[in-house]
């Protein structure tokens, strides 16, 4: 007699927090489905994927990420990144690069890297800016505006990850657009998308004003425009 009460009593609680849990589901899904709609929505008309079609601008904004995959691979967004902003320095469209990622350490430099690709095709060297302190698009952005006095422009990287940037942008009164770098196939960034789902799902929080992103300590940085 009691092992039927319980299991009776198992199914009734399981069913007691499967409702919550499946009403939270159903939240979390809503947000993330806004937010991407959102951030693709604003971006609509502000990336180009073909550097004569682009209008320029004085300075581009180069997004970092890691050369290279845990495993030792080069890594594709990091290539695609430098042959974009390589493009439009030769097209003509931009007479400065500011490249920010993080540094933690001598090892690892995303800024270095992107500073060392980008003059092996064909940048010169003091047209391009670092900022160590880009541990994220938020922050990257955030310095670009408010240390290096930007308010127009180039934001390269893949067309996702410039949607984003865009929208952040555009919420530090800088006026930006951005330059596509060719995609990654599906297979070899699953793990990126993800992140990006949760990414401009967190910015449903600037929108509903829970947060209100800081301006960051540090002193003015001049490129000369």
């Amino acid at each position: 007699m009691l092992r039927p009460l319980r299991a009776l009593s198992g199914i009734l609680g399981k069913r007691r927090f499967a409702r919550p849990a499946l009403t939270l589901a159903a939240i979390a899904l809503i947000w993330a489905i806004s937010a991407w709609w959102m951030v693709n929505r604003n971006a609509a008309g502000r990336t180009y994927t073909a550097a004569e079609a682009i209008p320029p601008r004085s300075v581009a904004l180069v997004l970092g990420c890691s050369r290279q995959l845990p495993d030792g691979r080069a890594n594709a967004f990091f290539a695609h990144r430098i042959q974009a902003a390589a493009q439009l320095y030769h097209a003509g469209k931009v007479s400065y690069f500011l490249v920010s990622g993080d540094k933690h350490g001598a090892v690892y430099d995303e800024p270095a890297d992107m500073r060392d690709s980008l003059i092996r095709a064909g940048v010169p060297a003091d047209r391009i800016y670092r900022d160590d302190a880009g541990f994220s698009t938020r922050e990257s952005i955030l310095r670009a505006r408010w240390i290096f006095g930007q308010t127009r422009l180039i934001i390269v990287s893949q067309e996702f990850h410039n949607q984003r940037a865009i929208w952040l942008a555009q919420r530090q009164g800088i006026d930006a657009i951005g330059f596509n770098a060719a995609e990654v196939t599906v297979f070899g960034s699953l793990r990126t998308r993800w992140r990006e789902v949760l990414a401009r799902s967190d910015l449903m929080l600037d929108l509903a004003g829970i947060r209100t992103p800081a301006r960051p300590p540090g002193a003015p940085q001049t490129i000369p425009i």
